[in-house]
């Protein structure tokens, strides 16, 4: 690591904001099982989105045990409706206990199984979309609800820098080096293909910002 990597990485932290009671736990649990998530740098984004675009639907393509979601919720009116899906049972058990404790499940609908499956069985659009789930299908995922998402809505995709990608591999692509994802893995060609989907569609402007582990940020503009 450089030291404006490192450097950059500290200052972020420090100026992150605080969990609250319930986070708190859900971070401790995440460090404890080495289970992925958000961090409160990226967090505080998801909060500031959901201010920003006056969002009052969510719903989150990958949800583990609700973390990414209370960042949104924090950021959301207290009328917000939020989707949550994942495909183990356990951890959606564990995302209500904590939506009950953080006074957000009454708002909150926890759907199990297939994120991509799931989402054609709620209707209405959706003003906040969140892709955490399988890296290789979020491409697929982006071309099922782009027409749902609403003017002024946004969505974000997670780990565009950092997780089970080849993020040297993925820049060569970005670049336009010939052939640079032939011997990568699924999950770095699926970020390149998700990149290549949502910058491809006219009515969503993209940045990517690199706070946790890379956020694809889009908004839907027309």
């Amino acid at each position: 690591m450089d030291i404006l990597t490192e450097h950059t990485e500290r200052f972020l932290a420090a100026l992150a904001p605080e969990h609250d009671e319930v986070q708190a736990e859900m971070a401790t649990y995440a460090a404890n099982h080495g289970f992925p998530i958000v961090g409160p740098e990226a967090g505080s984004v998801l909060q500031f989105l959901a201010s920003l675009s006056g969002g009052t639907r969510l719903f989150e393509f990958g949800s583990g045990f609700g973390y990414s979601a209370t960042w949104f919720a924090k950021g959301m009116a207290d009328d917000a409706e939020l989707f949550l899906t994942e495909h183990d049972p356990d951890e959606l058990d564990m995302a209500r206990d904590f939506f009950d404790r953080a006074g957000l499940a009454d708002q909150t609908t926890f759907l199990e199984g297939d994120a991509l499956e799931l989402v054609e069985t709620v209707d209405g659009e959706f003003d906040l979309v969140l892709f955490d789930h399988q890296k290789h299908r979020y491409a697929e995922a982006f071309d099922i609800v782009k027409d749902r998402v609403s003017v002024g809505g946004v969505v974000v995709a997670d780990n565009m820098m950092r997780g089970p990608i080849d993020f040297g591999t993925l820049v060569e692509s970005v670049e336009g080096t010939p052939n640079a994802l032939d011997a990568t893995n699924a999950d770095t060609r699926g970020i390149a293909a998700y990149l290549d989907a949502v910058r491809a569609d006219p009515r969503f402007e993209t940045i990517v910002l690199p706070v946790g582990n890379g956020l694809a940020v889009s908004s839907r503009v027309e």
